[in-house]
């Protein structure tokens, strides 16, 4: 249904006030409607506001001189487990997580391999055991993650791969005896392995030789003798080896030693016990 336009009569008409026209013809009119073309963001920009977006506060820049950029500076240390302190007194960092394939070997008790363990978890890696002794590792495990599923216990030989990323690392943990087997499961980007040797056998010298860093807990006189051939430790080095402490181990590579104190912590204690250099 329809209504009608409302009519309007000539009175209501005249009331209305006159309007403007938008266009008057002049002489030299062509007929054509003038255009005018507004400015652009950039004409706006530039007049209105020289600046990007609104204008801030107007204050001095801040500018410092070049002597005085090392006060400013900021120190940044290394990213991974820390396993103590070393001579000084400073954090020792052991970055296990690592774009290359790494190899450890642990020549040590089950205390520091546990401790190991157990703050290698803390970092958010995934640990995995590969052990003949699952009852000493099971309580750890059920422990770690506090109720996430974050440490693993495999029988010896039954690792299956763990799949490890940059934004999931993997350290896996061997503790296999003295002669450990061949693993199925080797290091790989974003995956080490720990070998933990409980003291310095035959078969050592092949394990010490292809790993790229080695943590030697105290072990005997004789048992030295082995090391220097594998490693050429120095011989001041090598004399402090038998009288080393319970919590401490002298960490290597090929061109560097640092000797490390691991201090446990009230948690770690309550798991694992005070620090023991034989199980």
């Amino acid at each position: 249904m329809s209504y009608p336009a409302p009519t309007t009569s000539q009175g209501q008409r005249g009331q209305e006030p006159a309007r403007t026209p938008a266009h008057v013809a002049s002489p030299t009119d062509t007929g054509l409607i003038p255009i005018v073309r507004p400015e652009t963001p950039q004409q706006q920009r530039r007049i209105f506001s020289p600046g990007f977006g609104l204008r801030g506060p107007r204050r001095n820049r801040h500018v410092v001189t070049a002597e005085e950029i090392a006060a400013i500076s900021m120190p940044i240390g290394d990213d991974g487990v820390i396993i103590g302190t070393d001579t000084q007194s400073q954090p020792a960092v052991l970055g296990l997580a690592r774009p290359t394939p790494f190899d450890v070997v642990v020549v040590g008790g089950l205390w520091i391999a546990q401790v190991l363990a157990l703050r290698a978890a803390a970092t958010g890696a995934r640990v995995g055991v590969e052990t003949g002794r699952p009852q000493a590792w099971q309580q750890l495990a059920q422990a770690a993650g506090g109720g996430q599923q974050c440490m693993t216990v495999y029988p010896v030989g039954r690792v299956p791969a763990q799949g490890p990323s940059v934004s999931s690392p993997v350290v896996l943990i061997r503790d296999c005896g003295v002669r450990p087997p061949r693993g199925r499961v080797t290091s790989l980007p974003w995956q080490a392995v720990v070998t933990v040797l409980p003291f310095v056998g035959e078969h050592a010298p092949r394990w010490l030789a292809q790993a790229q860093l080695v943590g030697i807990q105290r072990i005997s006189p004789q048992e030295t003798e082995v090391v220097r051939e594998t490693l050429g430790i120095p011989a001041e080095h090598l004399e402090m080896l038998p009288t080393l402490s319970d919590n401490v181990a002298l960490w290597c590579t090929r061109k560097h030693r640092k000797y490390v104190m691991t201090e446990p912590t009230d948690a770690e204690t309550g798991l694992l016990g005070m620090a023991r250099r034989l199980d």
